[in-house]
């Protein structure tokens, strides 16, 4: 195998990250890798937002606005902080433009692709990442207050930084589980 099949092979979600986060030139570059992303007719369906410092607790309070007006004040303050469990929030955005050959979910899927190699660049660079989602990823307040327009979505928020304790391995599932030929 070579040195790419080893790292993908023991690439794994890190939820425990610190300061310091990705300098901008390991940023450019893990951007960089993003965008080698497959893209059929070469639409550039994404784009990224980094949240850093205070951006990161405005994030948390637009996160926190997405609860109903009985939700306890738990939930409320457990979204305010969820922003806070690294020190950079790379948000990723779906922009899919129509075009007769190539349709919104091929786009959607690139973006996807670009920002799992964004992440794979910056665990090679030697940061943690865990990509997450939930309910706030597809909630109309937080596309409206991180600029969205109407044709975007949001693929993931990625939180980068060190890694500050090591977790257990998983347990990943044997390709005889989940591959078939066919027919």
């Amino acid at each position: 195998m070579t040195a790419v099949t080893d790292f993908l092979l023991n690439r794994s979600s890190e939820p425990r990250l610190e300061a310091p986060a990705p300098d901008r030139e390991t940023l450019n570059t893990a951007f960089a890798c993003a965008a080698r992303a497959p893209d059929h007719a070469l639409l550039r369906p994404w784009r990224y937002l980094v949240v850093e410092g205070e951006g990161l607790e405005a994030l948390g309070e637009l996160f926190a606005s997405t609860c109903a007006n009985n939700s306890d004040e738990q939930e409320i303050e457990k979204l305010r902080r969820a922003p806070l469990r690294a020190p950079m929030v790379i948000v990723g955005i779906a922009s899919p433009r129509p075009h007769p050959r190539v349709p919104e979910v091929e786009q959607v899927m690139s973006a996807a692709a670009g920002m799992s190699f964004l992440g794979l660049a910056l665990q090679d660079a030697g940061y943690g990442v865990m990509w997450r989602t939930g309910a706030v990823a597809y909630h109309s307040a937080v596309h409206k207050g991180l600029g969205l327009d109407d044709h975007e979505q949001v693929i993931g928020f990625l939180y980068t930084g060190s890694v500050s304790a090591a977790k257990p391995a998983v347990l990943r599932p044997g390709v005889e589980e989940f591959v078939r030929h066919w027919p």
